[in-house]
């Protein structure tokens, strides 16, 4: 069952006439990376440690929409959507605001993500198992924290207890298809194998982390949000939703303009960093 789920969530991707650019036939996404994860995964518990108490867990939200569980079984299914060549190379060039095609799979890319949540509900719902995507209930909600908007699920968080990747300088999440994509993920009662996670904890794929390397991404931030510490969540967030959005919303004509240039035209862009910057 666990190919035919990653069969499924495969063929939508690449079939579905949703993702694709306006009036172009260039995809917003290539196809996808997927893990599982046990609901009953004690990092999920962790989490609300980490990250907050107000960080659900799988069977939390699993049973808040579809009532109790008889045993404390199921999966937790991910996906992480690379972003195509085409958007990535239009973003890497530019040095303030992101670039139409980045904007464009921002905005109607993540839409195509939302329906690609709801398909893998309805899949799962027909072949008799529960299924809820997080992000879409009314279980998920932004959390204003210390140090910035937080969440009451994190895709990335998730797609790591699945093994898909680890954190970055930058706060993204860098899998083998690199750092410029978007995640996603439903959770179910279907029990599936689970993933191994391959990495050496939660930022083995950064080079600055792992090696004492690279920090590319802090010259790509517009904002001067990342450096040698981290990442500053205001900053960005300011930049990125109201900057950004201000000077190139309506030239775009989206809501949702994103920004990913410390996504692009760095080393971890479209792979795992190896050596040197």
């Amino acid at each position: 069952m666990g190919k035919t789920i990653c069969e499924e969530i495969t063929r939508f991707v690449l079939e579905s006439p949703a993702n694709r650019h306006p009036e172009s036939v260039n995809p917003y996404f290539d196809a996808p990376l997927i893990g599982f994860a046990a609901i009953g995964d004690p990092l999920f518990l962790e989490y609300k440690r980490i990250i907050g108490d107000y960080h659900l867990t799988p069977l939390e939200l699993l049973e808040s929409a579809s009532g109790p569980l008889r045993k404390v079984e199921g999966t937790v299914i991910c996906w992480i959507l690379p972003i195509s060549f085409k958007t990535r190379a239009s973003n890497r060039g530019q040095k303030r605001w992101p670039s139409r095609e980045w904007a464009y799979t921002r905005n109607y890319g993540e839409l195509f993500n939302n329906l690609l949540r709801e398909h893998m509900v309805k899949f799962l719902t027909n072949i008799g198992q529960r299924g809820v995507a997080p992000i879409l209930t009314g279980g998920w909600h932004m959390v204003k924290t210390s140090e910035g908007l937080s969440s009451s699920w994190s895709e990335r968080h998730a797609a790591y207890a699945a093994g898909l990747g680890t954190f970055s300088l930058n706060d993204g999440f860098i899998t083998e298809r690199g750092v410029a994509h978007r995640c996603g993920s439903v959770i179910t009662d279907l029990v599936l194998p689970s993933s191994l996670r391959p990495y050496r904890g939660r930022v083995g794929n950064c080079l600055f982390y792992d090696k004492g390397q690279c920090g590319a991404c802090i010259a790509r931030c517009p904002a001067d949000a990342i450096s040698g510490d981290g990442h500053d969540k205001k900053k960005c967030y300011l930049y990125t939703y109201r900057e950004i959005t201000g000077a190139v919303g309506k030239e775009y004509c989206v809501d949702a303009v994103g920004c990913g240039l410390c996504q692009t035209g760095v080393p971890c862009e479209s792979a795992i960093p190896v050596g040197k910057r």
